[in-house]
C-alpha cells in the first residue's frame, strides 16, 4: 500500500504562484507514474500533469506553459510548480501514484488551491 501526503495548497491572487508537494511512503515504493489531478466544485476530476519514472511528462492543455511537474525518485516525491495562476485553476488537487506492474494506483487526500481574481 502506498500512502500519499500532499502539501503546499492555499489562497493566492491571480497571476501568483504555488508549489505543491506529494510525498509517498509505504512498502515497495517502485513507482512508475506519478501525477496530479484536480476537481473543482460540480466538476469531474481531471488530469493536470503526469510524469514517468524516467521523467517523461504530460500536461493538460489548460496548464501547458504555466505548470511544471517534477519528481525526486530518491525522496519518492512529486512536485507541481504552478505559475500565472488563474481563478479557473481553483480546485482540490490530488496526488496520484502507481507502482510498476500495478493496474491501479493510490490517491492522496487532496489539497485546496484557491485563486482569487
Amino acid at each position: 500500500q502506498v500512502q500519499l501526503v500532499e502539501s503546499g495548497g492555499g489562497l493566492v491572487q491571480a497571476g501568483g504562484s504555488l508549489r505543491l508537494s506529494c510525498a509517498a511512503s509505504g512498502s515497495d515504493l517502485s513507482l512508475s507514474a506519478m501525477g496530479w489531478y484536480r476537481q473543482a466544485p460540480g466538476k469531474q476530476r481531471e488530469l493536470v500533469a503526469t510524469i514517468t519514472s524516467p521523467g517523461s511528462t504530460n500536461y493538460a492543455d489548460s496548464v501547458k506553459g504555466r505548470f511544471t511537474i517534477s519528481r525526486d525518485n530518491a525522496k519518492n516525491t512529486v512536485y507541481l510548480q504552478m505559475n500565472s495562476l488563474k481563478p479557473e485553476d481553483t480546485a482540490v488537487y490530488y496526488c496520484y501514484a502507481r507502482r510498476f506492474g500495478a493496474s491501479v494506483g493510490s490517491w492522496g487526500q487532496g489539497t485546496q488551491v484557491t485563486v482569487s481574481s
